[in-house]
């Protein structure tokens, strides 16, 4: 399954700083072209399975706050009501390693092989859910040494373009073998689930 990609530009003090991606010529330029993707890639988001399988979904969510997210890193960055603001956002993360207002929920799934897992985004920032061999970081320099995350996830270095969900948007996969999944979010990478499939 695949996930979503964006860069930041960081208001530190009085000095800017750009929090670039991963020089991958598939992720977006910077974060408005994050938001022209996010609305193309949502108009192609996958919708929830069919009715017949069983789904389990995971939510991604977020607390950002709009004023403060769109000032710092660009205007759509964040499309929810009131939240963290982005300088305590920062704060807290450096204190705590994550922030619980982001957050798969549930973190821990099980379900057989043949059922449906669905990805919804409803938080106010473009996240992925990306499946990965074993956690790691994402492609924000900045948020990774805030987490003390320094090993970034190989998947999270090769996301394209629909591996975004913009707010309010989807992906579903058919559980098709059994064992653990593991998934990430590859802009926040403390936002983390697990997912056990056994046979039916």
């Amino acid at each position: 399954m695949s996930i979503r990609l964006c860069s930041m530009v960081v208001l530190v003090g009085t000095a800017a700083v750009l929090v670039g991606c991963q020089n991958n010529p598939s992720q977006p330029a910077g974060p408005s072209a994050v938001s022209a993707a996010q609305s193309s890639a949502s108009a192609g988001a996958p919708q929830l399975a069919a009715k017949g399988a069983s789904q389990h979904v995971v939510t991604l969510s977020d607390a950002c706050d709009p004023q403060t997210f769109d000032a710092a890193l660009g205007p759509g960055t964040c499309t929810r009501s009131g939240g963290v603001r982005f300088d305590a956002f920062l704060d807290l993360l450096g204190k705590h390693q994550s922030i619980g207002g982001w957050h798969f929920a549930p973190s821990e799934v099980t379900m057989q092989v043949g059922e449906m897992l669905v990805a919804m985004n409803h938080g106010g920032e473009t996240h992925t859910f990306t499946e990965v061999e074993e956690f790691g970081g994402g492609i924000v320099p900045l948020l990774n040494q805030l987490t003390g995350l320094t090993e970034v996830a190989p998947e999270c270095k090769a996301l394209q373009g629909k591996d975004f969900l913009a707010p309010g948007a989807s992906s579903s996969e058919k559980e098709e073998e059994a064992g653990v999944e593991k998934y990430q979010c590859c802009i926040h990478p403390w936002m983390r689930a697990q997912v056990r499939v056994s046979d039916k």
